[in-house]
């Protein structure tokens, strides 16, 4: 069962940011192949975001995949939604979703079109 101060804790983080990736290592130094693609497709498509490291944290790393009932990480929250781990997030991207998304919500990102296919490993 999820405890309440990391349950809070999380919230708290979600509703801080528009985008928020919680990932293995940070933004600067991604930790897993995961995480980094993530990041790669942030970074690519312009977005802002904040990354949490759930490595710094063993009960924010287990409570993340209960708080979200997903179980791996990284997992991105956009305006305070799940949107998915890894796998998601490279498919929304692929098929222009992911900038749509960010587009509806209000959060500046360069078309997918306008990013050369090799960027992306």
């Amino acid at each position: 069962m999820l405890d309440d101060c990391i349950k809070r804790k999380i919230n708290e983080e979600i509703a801080k940011s528009d985008v928020l990736l919680f990932m293995k290592g940070t933004p600067a130094f991604p930790q897993c192949g995961f995480s980094s693609m993530v990041v790669q497709i942030l970074s690519n498509l312009s977005v802002k975001f904040k990354g949490v490291n759930v490595l710094k944290d063993q009960m924010i790393r287990e409570a993340i995949k209960e708080y979200s009932k997903w179980p791996t990480i990284p997992q991105l929250y956009v305006k305070g939604e799940f949107i998915g781990g890894c796998d998601i997030v490279r498919e929304m991207f692929d098929s222009g979703e992911l900038v749509e998304l960010f587009n509806n919500c209000g959060i500046d990102a360069k078309s997918k079109q306008s990013i050369a296919a090799g960027d992306i490993v």
